[in-house]
């Protein structure tokens, strides 16, 4: 696990965002662990969050070629996330890969006087990455892409926070794959995410883990019975 995959975990964890138990999902199962975004509501957790969102983006970009002109963040979460990015790659220095990028998001409803429409920020243009914080249906995604099409740009990526790894369907019936993987196919776009589920059983088997590594064998349990296998 790199040093930024292992430092995004603790960060969760010490937040309290990243939990470990028994957690009921929206799906009916029973997870030993929940991880929260929304959790990250003081100005220090989220300014320090957007630094992670920023250099995961830079990461990317020197990595594998991603080619980023705008950023957009869905409606509600997003907002917030992608005005952070924004703010944590300009301060980024230039010799780092800093760069000043334009961001917008979108309304849930169109306004119907000033500007008018949905949409607030820098127009989409060229390559757009979408600023969230997890994958679960996918309809976050699909509507982003919908807004970023129609306006003639391209959505190039989505990055989010953690990547559960988890398989579809609900307690009894499992689909053959994640909310992850059916966003890549059906929209030929990469996820990008700072971390995994693999990341959090890595940190799980640390020496670091401050009392948490009884949870390793319930987290375990839950990877093999639910999870798909990404890098």
């Amino acid at each position: 696990m790199s040093n930024l995959r292992q430092d995004f975990i603790e960060f969760a964890v010490e937040s309290g965002v990243l939990m470990f138990g028994e957690f009921v999902t929206k799906a009916g199962r029973t997870s030993p662990y929940f991880f929260n975004a929304g959790l990250f509501h003081h100005g220090a957790t989220l300014g320090k969050l957007s630094g992670f969102y920023a250099k995961t983006l830079l990461a990317a970009e020197r990595d594998h070629g991603l080619k980023v002109d705008v950023l957009f963040g869905p409606a509600y979460k997003g907002i917030t996330l992608v005005a952070g990015t924004a703010i944590a790659l300009a301060q980024v220095d230039a010799v780092h890969g800093g760069r000043d990028i334009p961001f917008s998001f979108n309304r849930k409803e169109a306004k119907d006087h000033g500007e008018k429409g949905i949409m607030v920020g820098a127009p989409l243009k060229g390559n757009v990455v979408i600023i969230d914080d997890v994958i679960s249906a996918g309809t976050s995604v699909r509507e982003s892409v919908q807004i970023i099409r129609a306006a003639g740009a391209n959505p190039a990526a989505v990055l989010i926070a953690l990547d559960r790894q988890e398989r579809g369907g609900d307690a009894l019936a499992v689909s053959a794959s994640s909310a992850v993987e059916e966003v890549e196919r059906d929209y030929g776009i990469p996820v990008i995410s700072i971390a995994n589920l693999d990341d959090i059983l890595d940190y799980l088997d640390g020496a670091s883990t401050r009392g948490l590594a009884s949870h390793r064998g319930a987290v375990g349990d839950y990877r093999a019975r639910y999870g798909v296998q990404r890098s």
